[in-house]
């Protein structure tokens, strides 16, 4: 059987990625950093209708909750074949003159440091055929001025390690790719933002967890099987 992790797997675009990968026969590992109930939840519902998941909390940014996160799941689903890192934090809203040493650790230590430790971990057992997908951002490309340009820049390291990671294990036979989405329907957003900034988009509307969960269940398919270190924008043409 295929097993995936998906971290931050609880709500929002990892919920979303969770219930398409259990459609598709996998098995799948919820990783959780707070929301207990919702990650319990979300395994019960995909157990409920025929197939197997469980939750696993553990902050990605701590390499002992990592390594926990993978041999939990090796003992209980099997070996990882997929990996979605979809964990991730924006951090305060602002310019960067109010950004603090603090929010700028905390940013990078989950976004960059949490994915680059995940993917080590599934590398260093993933068999050919594995895949990788990154959840990334339009902000890496963007900027996000006066937003967010931490968690932008964050991002865009996530674009790049995507690239260089890709191009180290493809003689194995295992795959790296990114997925950047733009407005997305989430409680990442604060009160107003998608309102605010959904007239930028040229098709005129925010996107759906569900259409970027798509998305990675294609990149992690053997539908996808020519491409790696590719970084693929769903973000309406912004």
């Amino acid at each position: 059987m295929s097993v995936a992790i998906v971290t931050g797997g609880s709500r929002g675009i990892g919920a979303a990625t969770v219930r398409s990968l259990a459609r598709a026969g996998y098995a799948v590992a919820i990783n959780y950093a707070r929301d207990a109930a919702s990650a319990a939840a979300l395994a019960g519902e995909v157990t409920a209708a025929g197939g197997r998941a469980l939750a696993l909390a553990g902050d990605v940014a701590e390499e002992e909750a990592v390594l926990a996160l993978f041999r939990a799941t090796h003992e209980a689903l099997g070996p990882v074949t997929a990996l979605v890192n979809n964990a991730g934090i924006t951090g305060p809203t602002g310019p960067v003159s109010s950004l603090t040493a603090a929010d700028l650790q905390r940013v990078f230590a989950v976004n960059v440091i949490g994915t680059i430790l995940c993917a080590r971990e599934a590398v260093r057992t993933m068999e050919p055929g594995s895949a990788i997908v990154n959840v990334s951002s339009l902000a890496a490309r963007i900027g996000s001025a006066g937003e967010y340009v931490d968690y932008a820049a964050s991002k865009a390291a996530v674009d790049t390690f995507t690239i260089g990671l890709a191009r180290e294990v493809a003689p194995r036979g295992i795959r790296v790719n990114a997925v950047a989405p733009g407005l997305i329907d989430t409680e990442i957003h604060e009160a107003g933002r998608l309102d605010r900034l959904r007239g930028a988009v040229p098709l005129g509307r925010v996107g759906t967890a569900d259409e970027v969960a798509a998305a990675i269940c294609w990149l992690l398919s053997a539908h996808a099987s020519y491409v790696t270190g590719s970084i693929l924008e769903i973000g309406g043409g912004r």
